[in-house]
């Protein structure tokens, strides 16, 4: 008998905190599933106090958040899918390379170490924290018009502003321009993953045809570097924007992605 996962966990970005899933949860509860969305440490709190008090942003390093979530499903009973959207999509990454897992699911996924393509989108989207050195000290938040661009680019403008107005958080810079730094550093950096690793459970990129800030070519870039033999592959979704989870029609890709996953889960 075949035993299906029945957890789900699923792994915020940066500028939004575990509130940019609100809608993928109660899905996946009404299918019945048992689903997770952890914050990054010290993300227990509301979008408006992230707001009001950066420095809770800007005390986490991606080594903290890797090590809390896999303290959450290390106390699971067996292996969940994992889904992480942009830097969310990185970590399951990790996660998944380091032995969690059924099956991971990586949406509009910011690169891990040794993926070099920087669209010029991506260039724009990631100005307002990489245009400063200075800015690896700071927690940078993203104007409405720069969330349109990066994030919100083909919704409808009402529903674009509704998201910033309920999701928009600063981001941590530090992070951001280590990320940038990670291909140019000796050693292995906080977001290497061993592309070999035969081990590791299946892995789905998902693609926003109209992603600004992490493009279809990062995500195939990214896909490509893998030559380990367990399962890699890429679903391109036309006329979608970095912020998928909340973007019309939603429902249909969730439900797509977890059949990807329950089918390809080990």
């Amino acid at each position: 008998m075949t035993t299906h996962p029945d957890t789900i966990v699923l792994v915020h970005g940066f500028w939004v905190t575990p509130r940019s899933w609100e809608h993928w949860i109660t899905h996946y509860e009404a299918k019945g599933y048992r689903v997770l969305a952890p914050g990054y440490p010290g993300f227990d709190v509301e979008v408006e106090e992230l707001r009001a008090n950066p420095q809770i942003i800007l005390d986490v390093t991606v080594p903290d958040i890797i090590a809390e979530i896999e303290d959450i499903l290390a106390g699971l009973d067996s292996k969940p899918i994992i889904i992480g959207h942009s830097a969310g999509g990185a970590f399951t990454q990790i996660l998944l390379d380091h032995g969690y897992g059924a099956a991971g699911v990586a949406m509009n996924s910011a690169p891990t170490e040794g993926v070099r393509v920087v669209p010029p989108s991506q260039v724009k989207s990631t100005f307002p924290v990489l245009k400063s050195p200075g800015n690896r000290k700071r927690a940078i938040g993203l104007n409405y018009e720069q969330w349109r661009y990066a994030f919100t680019n083909t919704f409808p403008e009402e529903e674009a502003r509704a998201t910033y107005e309920r999701y928009h958080i600063p981001a941590n810079g530090g992070i951001l321009w280590g990320s940038v730094l990670a291909n140019f550093q000796p050693g292995h950096q906080d977001t290497w993953v061993d592309y070999r690793n035969d081990k590791r459970a299946p892995l789905l990129f998902v693609s926003a045809s109209e992603d600004h800030i992490m493009p279809p070519s990062v995500q195939r870039s990214n896909a490509k570097h893998y030559k380990s033999d367990t399962v890699t592959e890429v679903k391109e979704y036309d006329g979608y924007a970095h912020l998928l989870p909340a973007q019309h029609g939603w429902q249909a890709i969730a439900d797509e992605v977890l059949e990807w996953a329950i089918a390809h889960a080990r």
